[in-house]
């Protein structure tokens, strides 16, 4: 095999050439049916969805009111993002988005892996919005008296898991009853489930049927597509825009204060669900082969887009952290548990089907992109050539769609949603650091075709280094302990629930007894899980009883590599932050997309390691991939 040749190019033009030779090679060309309208419906469709109806609960509940801020933030980040993306639209008005403008940017590997990336980043999302749905659509079954049994609309690893935690839990004296509903509901998924020898029979059959319902549409066409997205889109505005004209009235601006109670550390704590919000706008460059003028529309449709998602989330924030204390907003419900806390309960029955409708119009713009990643890698040779079959009627990737379905409809019925969206999140964040950087690595370079969108130019040769020092300046004055502990790895004690959980059942019945015994409590609680969340409050307390605990020093405390693995993704992104100051000075770079890159690169920074090792053997099953099969059969290949 010829490894020269990994970073082999294509030119714009030969893109573009590409595109008019598909219908003599048997690919029929895709119908163009859309607008700059319908392209911002499509970014309001993907945006406006999970986001709104449930993470802004967890965000608010860690940020107080003041996650407006976080909303802001990765509204701005997001928007650097579109830039370089609306750029490279303008510029190669191709499907295949990232992937493509990669090919151009950083040569064929990069392109390959940045595609796999974007592989997973839709599934992953297909997969995410799918399980979101199946909740909102059970519940709404619910509350018109249709119960569904429990291990149908579970996933198998959230009713393992929770049955696991709650059995721990249990053995430390908490009544079933007490436990929260997530993990009454795994428990009893988990012990009702049929069985097959020792294996649960759980699965989350409702996300199933809506996978297959937008499959079926997606692949009947665009046009049919564009249609269902603007009704739904129609539909979950008018329902959030009467959401705020009812809740407006109710609130009390007593709640919003103090207005971030927990501080900046707070407020950054929901950045990755606040981030999950927003991802999908860049599924529209999928579409540019479908636009009747991408070089014109795919700009103001990404931007449009952004700018009204963020003016609702943000009053949609304040009005729910104005209508209840955000310290009860952790639920997966927020929209319909505070109208049912004000006793409004008809509006918690709109929230509900509009919540359904929401997360179908999400699914079915993710649904739509990744059949489009993969039409365009195929017409490369990377994958095999009839995944860039187009139904000569319908005019749609139409193999690649249904491969689409199965890749998220079978993962749907088992995996678990923390897990899937974070997943998500570092694909899509890959995503946008390689468009940026890709910008940035073209804007000197001479014969390259440019679009009629380009973005702003700001020297950040100067400005890029003093925001490196004012964040400097800023960790060692008002944050100088949290950056001392974070330089010297100093150990960290567990929170109560993760302490409990990682000590076992054998342990929780141990330190309960060993409690009980030495009177730490005046009364006697109902379980070990609210002795140690009432010590909690007090942190040189809760320090003095963890620390006479017979257990080991390693269930008390996160410390040594254990510790150090978790900030291991914080490490990368300061050493990136020398690197692109570096290259900032020499070349003169444009500071928009350079700054895109760095709020991308640090909200990857604020996932965990975990998923950063998910993600890098997804990678290394890809470029596995890419040696075998795609390196050869390449249209670059003897190039």
């Amino acid at each position: 095999m010829n490894f020269s040749n990994l970073f082999r190019k294509k030119t714009v033009q030969d893109i573009l050439n590409q595109v008019a030779k598909n219908e003599a090679d048997g690919h029929h060309s895709l119908g163009k049916h859309l607008k700059a309208r319908d392209l911002t419906a499509f970014g309001i469709a993907a945006i406006i969805g999970a986001g709104i109806f449930s993470t802004i609960g967890k965000a608010s509940f860690d940020g107080g009111p003041a996650v407006i801020f976080l909303f802001l933030f990765t509204a701005v980040a997001c928007s650097f993002a579109a830039f370089a993306y609306a750029e490279f639209a303008s510029m190669v008005p191709v499907s295949g988005s990232a992937y493509t403008y990669s090919y151009v940017a950083f040569g064929e590997i990069i392109a390959w892996i940045i595609g796999w990336a974007l592989i997973m980043e839709y599934a992953i999302g297909n997969i995410t919005v799918a399980i979101s749905w199946s909740d909102y659509f059970t519940g709404l079954l619910d509350s018109i008296g249709v119960h569904l049994p429990q291990y149908i609309q579970m996933d198998y690893l959230t009713a393992s898991n929770g049955f696991k935690d709650a059995t721990a839990l249990m053995s430390g004296g908490k009544l079933f009853e007490n436990l929260p509903a997530g993990l009454q509901a795994a428990h009893t998924a988990w012990t009702t489930a049929p069985t097959i020898g020792s294996f649960h029979l759980v699965a989350d059959l409702p996300a199933l049927l809506i996978i297959v319902i937008i499959t079926a549409l997606v692949y009947r066409g665009m046009k049919e597509s564009r249609n269902a997205s603007n009704l739904m889109v129609v539909v979950k505005l008018c329902i959030i825009l009467l959401v705020i004209a009812v809740g407006i009235f109710h609130i009390d601006t007593a709640h919003w204060h103090p207005f971030a109670p927990n501080g900046v550390g707070g407020i950054l704590k929901g950045v990755s669900a606040v981030f999950f919000a927003y991802i999908g706008f860049d599924a529209i460059s999928t579409t540019a082969e479908e636009c009747k003028d991408p070089q014109r529309d795919l700009p103001r449709g990404m931007m449009w887009a952004i700018i009204i998602c963020t003016i609702l989330y943000i009053i949609i924030a304040l009005v729910l952290t104005g209508m209840v204390s955000y310290a009860s907003l952790n639920v997966g419900d927020p929209l319909a548990f505070v109208f049912d806390k004000l006793n409004l309960k008809w509006m918690s029955g709109i929230i509900g089907v509009s919540a359904v409708i929401a997360m179908a119009s999400v699914l079915l713009v993710f649904q739509m992109g990744q059949p489009r990643i993969w039409m365009s890698m195929s017409r490369d040779g990377l994958l095999p050539k009839r995944f860039s079959k187009v139904h000569p009627k319908f005019k749609t990737p139409s193999y690649a769609t249904i491969v689409t379905g199965f890749v998220v409809a079978v993962p749907a019925l088992f995996l678990n949603l923390t897990m899937v969206t974070d997943l998500c999140s570092i694909g899509t964040l890959f995503a946008f650091v390689l468009v940026c950087a890709g910008v940035l690595v073209l804007q000197n370079k001479p014969n390259i075709p440019r679009g009629k969108f380009k973005t702003p130019y700001v020297n950040s040769k100067l400005v890029f280094p003093v925001l490196i020092a004012v964040g400097l300046v800023l960790s060692f004055t008002k944050f100088k302990q949290e950056s001392l502990a974070f330089i010297t790895n100093e150990k960290q004690i567990k929170k109560p629930t993760d302490f409990i959980t990682s000590i076992g059942e054998d342990g929780t019945k141990k330190v309960y007894s060993f409690l009980i015994e030495r009177n730490y409590s005046e009364v006697k609680p109902t379980d070990l899980e609210q002795m140690m969340s009432k010590y909690y409050e007090n942190e040189q307390q809760y320090k003095n009883v963890v620390d006479s605990l017979p257990v080991a020093e390693s269930m008390k405390y996160d410390s040594g590599f254990d510790l150090f693995k978790h900030k291991i993704p914080m490490w990368i992104f300061f050493f990136s932050l020398i690197a692109l100051a570096v290259w900032s000075w020499r070349q003169n770079l444009s500071l928009i997309p350079l700054l895109g890159l760095t709020c991308c690169l640090y909200m990857m920074a604020q996932l965990s390691i975990w998923n950063w090792i998910y993600f890098t053997c997804w990678l290394l099953i890809g470029l596995l991939i890419y040696f075998s099969f795609s390196h050869k059969n390449s249209k670059l290949n003897g190039v």
